[in-house]
């Protein structure tokens, strides 16, 4: 029986040049869902949507209010949705109002051919430990330029390599000149996402000082390489590794520097190859096409609505916000009819089905190997 075929459109805010979590995701899904053989527009035009959810908001604060309320109206048509941890479903179904059985836990993954430890292991005499992030507020700067001083007094032989940029740069290179550590906290700038290997190899322990993380790759991208992480207590991330591969500090300076002291007397007894190998086990992209697969299937199986149909749900946002949400659908439904009418769907040029050359199972394991 042939395998029904699924035309997919990706929609993200950002692609290339920006490369970042979400980036990579959408880049190494795509191909693997090949491999395997905007929300609201797509469900006026009649597309089944899956929304994937990689961020945490909080309740409190006018903005998450705000943006809390504008989930609730984008995803209250959406025919399933996808989560890459399971304290992100808790805060997307507590956010949106979506029923917790359309919504589906899917990690993330780690392209363990291209992450793979140094052939010849750094040294030990010196301790280097690697932090690549963007410098702001959400990902912890702010804790690095208290954590990295006290670090740095307590072990002379620990050195930082810093990469990435933004708005907190100019905190972190402030810290260095007051404390004199040009020669022991190395700042990068940006890092091209295929150079991060390169960092990351050079390395011992990975440390993560984000704020709010619904999953974190990058904590998976430096346990491919073999380091040991340290990161901040927050989101998702206790979801990530196993308890010998990763120690959870919370976001305090304090607890950090004891955190960052317990990695430094457990490096001994890491084995960076053995890491790689169970990295590649836990989380691989061709797992993440096939369970992600499952739910474009379910989503198929959703049925396609009336425009009334569509338009009670928007009421249900809000007693007021419900309304504005009808008449907001209502124009746009006015607006892609207008567009039928000046260019007809039967008059643009389909896209042809990609061909692909035959991949056997033993080649692509192989491959990802």
């Amino acid at each position: 029986m042939d395998r029904k075929k699924h035309r997919i459109m990706m929609v993200s805010d950002f692609f290339y040049p920006n490369f970042g979590g979400v980036e990579n995701h959408i880049y190494y899904l795509s191909q693997c869902l090949l491999k395997l053989g905007p929300l609201m527009h797509s469900r006026t035009m009649g597309y089944r949507v899956v929304f994937t959810d990689h961020s945490l908001y909080g309740f409190s604060d006018a903005g998450s209010i705000h943006m809390n309320k504008v989930l609730q109206f984008t995803l209250a048509d959406v025919s399933q949705a996808i989560c890459v941890s399971h304290t992100s479903k808790e805060n997307t179904v507590l956010r949106s109002g979506l029923p917790p059985e359309k919504v589906f836990v899917i990690p993330n993954a780690v392209d363990t051919a291209m992450f793979k430890p140094a052939v010849v292991q750094p040294s030990r005499s010196e301790i280097v430990i690697v932090v690549i992030s963007r410098l702001v507020y959400r990902k912890g700067a702010d804790l690095l330029v208290e954590v990295i001083p006290d670090v740095c007094r307590l072990h002379p032989n620990v050195r930082f390599i810093v990469g990435g940029d933004g708005p907190k740069r100019v905190r972190l290179e402030e810290m260095r000149e007051k404390h004199s550590l040009q020669d022991r906290v190395e700042m990068l700038g940006a890092v091209p996402h295929a150079q991060v290997r390169s960092v990351l190899i050079s390395g011992h322990i990975f440390l993560n000082s984000s704020l709010t993380e619904a999953f974190c790759i990058a904590i998976l991208e430096a346990a491919s390489c073999g380091l040991l992480t340290v990161s901040t207590r927050v989101g998702g991330v206790p979801e990530v590794l196993p308890d010998d591969m990763i120690i959870l500090a919370e976001p305090d300076p304090g607890d950090m520097v004891l955190a960052i002291e317990r990695a430094i007397s457990m490096l001994p007894k890491v084995d960076p190859q053995v890491m790689h190998h169970r990295m590649r086990e836990l989380y691989n992209w061709h797992d993440v096409a096939k369970r992600t697969e499952i739910v474009y299937d379910r989503a198929l199986k959703c049925p396609n609505q009336n425009l009334l149909e569509r338009l009670s749900r928007y009421l249900y946002c809000g007693v007021w916000a419900g309304k504005l949400f009808f008449l907001v659908m209502i124009v746009d439904f006015l607006f892609w009819r207008l567009l039928e009418l000046w260019q007809p769907a039967e008059d643009i040029e389909e896209m042809p089905d990609l061909t692909l050359p035959h991949i056997s199972n033993k080649e692509t394991l192989q491959e990802t190997e």
